[in-house]
């Protein structure tokens, strides 16, 4: 049936749903994307941060051997400068880890209309969905997925750590603190590799269910092409008025028209010039009924009727309405009105309903 949502959203559709922040996400790219920054750039926070004690506590030092007030400001001040120094990487390193996360899944476009309240918000129904709903069901087995694969993780990398430890005393206590550090930051890069891989897992059950919400049936998509473009019919009526009003202004320049060539009863094409503007123009033309109209117009308003088949069917193909004649017609076109002004002069232009025939 056409009302079944079955086909895929349109881009429409899409954009929509990306203004009113309805998009596929997962709070967990960002989190572990940060822990990630976090654990790169920890190492340089410490040694950094160990740097700037050990220089702190030396000019303490100094500072009590000769204690100014002077000196001990400048020490203080110093030490507090260094600060941004210390935790400056792991602060932008973080920050950037967010703003990457947000690029990857589409968040970082502001959706003004997520902020507008919405009373289906405070709908029981929706909330009970989403506590008992498979959203919730889904997040309760991702919750779970962490516990037990982070667990694993961690449980595998102490196992492998800990007959080192036992055995310390074979082991220098710089040996153990080496082995230690390798073991933690082994133990915290699988950390996020497994959390990352829940969370790409996470994204694509979000998108799934969000492009589920968003399809659309057939008639939906017919509906939105035909808001897209305009009503058929409603485009047609317009289509209809336009026409009558270029056909109203043509016949009312047939009234002005020096001759109105005829072929002579299924083609009219009414000539009009003007000494000094060009070559003569096509103000109206027109084939069956609307040929009738324009020699019907002619009658009424004393404008010659010339009959020439062939210039007459010539012109009505090539020449537009408005334009001037091409270079071609020229001579066929000057002998016409030449033979309409020798007419006038002789004054034999007395039965104007009548098409006459200018001679060889």
């Amino acid at each position: 049936m056409s009302g079944e949502k079955t086909e895929k959203p349109t881009p429409k559709k899409l954009k929509e749903a990306r203004d009113e922040g309805n998009i596929p996400q997962s709070r967990d790219v960002a989190a572990w994307l940060s822990t990630g920054a976090g654990a790169v750039t920890i190492p340089h926070t410490i040694e950094a941060g160990q740097t700037l004690l050990r220089q702190t506590l030396n000019r303490i030092d100094s500072v009590a051997a000769h204690p100014e007030p002077a000196r001990a400001l400048s020490v203080l001040t110093d030490a507090f400068s260094g600060i941004p120094g210390v935790l400056g990487p792991l602060a932008i390193a973080t920050f950037l880890a967010v703003i990457v996360a947000g690029a990857i899944q589409g968040t970082l476009r502001p959706a003004p209309k997520k902020l507008k309240p919405k009373f289906s918000n405070l709908n029981p129904v929706n909330g009970f969905k989403q506590h008992w709903g498979p959203a919730a069901i889904w997040e309760g087995t991702k919750s779970l997925l962490k516990t037990v694969l982070i667990g694993t993780a961690v449980w595998m990398v102490a196992k492998n750590l800990a007959p080192h430890l036992i055995g310390q005393g074979l082991m220098s206590t710089t040996a153990v603190m080496a082995l230690t550090k390798a073991a933690v930051v082994k133990m915290l890069m699988v950390t996020i590799l497994v959390g990352l891989i829940i969370a790409a897992a996470d994204y694509a059950m979000n998108r799934r269910r969000i492009m589920k919400k968003l399809k659309m049936s057939k008639e939906d998509i017919k509906q939105e092409h035909k808001n897209a473009e305009g009503d058929p019919l409603l485009k047609g009526a317009i289509r209809s008025k336009q026409m009558a009003m270029s056909r109203n202004r043509m016949m009312a320049d047939v009234a002005n028209a020096d001759v109105v060539l005829v072929n002579p009863t299924h083609i009219a094409v009414a000539l009009k010039y003007e000494p000094g503007s060009g070559a003569p123009r096509v103000v109206a033309k027109g084939a069956g009924a609307i040929a009738s109209k324009i020699r019907e117009k002619a009658k009424e308003n004393d404008v010659p009727l010339v009959k020439d088949i062939e210039l007459a069917r010539a012109m009505y193909k090539s020449v537009k309405v408005g334009q001037e004649i091409s270079p071609e017609f020229f001579a066929a076109v000057a002998k016409v009105l030449a033979f309409v002004m020798s007419l006038r002069t002789k004054g034999s232009l007395t039965t104007f309903g009548e098409a006459h025939t200018v001679p060889a």
